[in-house]
């Protein structure tokens, strides 16, 4: 029988404030890294594909990775920051992406993975009811990181819409990278999984972000 499509879009802010203390080099070290790891999620289920894709959003948002690309063919070019925080366009972009079609009515509930540390610079609520307005995007899978203190983390937890889940808190490189490796695959194998009528998957909590020994916070 033939696989059904996951479809998984990384929705990336890349502001200027990413580029304080190294958060954009560590955000674009993370994904390429877990790279790898997301595969063998991947591979673990072959009932379903796991197709990638990326927006990234500053002053206006874009897509990185525009084609859904077979996660065995994909890989990292690194994003760069470029001004504010137009975190509703990017919400506007997967939106479009989020109909049937493109989007095939046989797929698995897509994932919307959102990493930020800042708070967003245009309607971001409509972008959200765009979102909300698409039966894939109510049925996604939806996880959040906020990179740092600055990062609004009640808008990032509306964007989950769930409000027993919370959204994940990176404060250093260390962290962030536990939070991309957790949503390219515990959250990928939790959405590749069929469930009954395709309900919405419960999203899993995350992993434990706590501090080493001797570990700062640098954002």
């Amino acid at each position: 029988m033939a696989s059904r499509p996951v479809h998984f879009i990384w929705m990336l802010d890349c502001s200027g404030s990413m580029s304080v203390n190294g958060k954009i080099g560590q955000l674009n070290f993370a994904i390429r890294e877990a790279i790898p790891e997301m595969q063998q999620a991947a591979d673990s289920n072959p009932a379903a594909s796991l197709l990638v894709r990326a927006i990234s959003f500053a002053s206006g948002a874009s897509w990185h990775v525009g084609e859904p690309t077979p996660v065995n063919n994909f890989s990292w070019e690194d994003v760069h920051t470029y001004g504010g925080t137009d975190m509703g366009a990017a919400f506007k972009l997967a939106a479009g992406a989020l109909q049937t079609p493109p989007m095939p009515q046989r797929a698995l509930p897509p994932v919307l993975a959102l990493a930020s540390d800042g708070q967003p610079t245009d309607d971001w609520r409509a972008g959200l009811r765009a979102i909300d307005s698409t039966p894939w995007g109510k049925r996604a899978v939806r996880v959040a990181v906020a990179i740092g203190d600055d990062a609004d983390k009640s808008m990032l937890k509306e964007f989950l819409a769930n409000p027993e889940l919370e959204p994940l808190q990176a404060k250093n490189p260390r962290q962030l990278a536990a939070a991309i490796r957790w949503m390219s695959t515990a959250v990928v194998k939790d959405a590749s999984t069929p469930k009954v009528e395709d309900a919405k998957p419960a999203t899993p909590l995350g992993p434990p972000l706590t501090k080493v020994e001797g570990e700062a916070d640098i954002w």
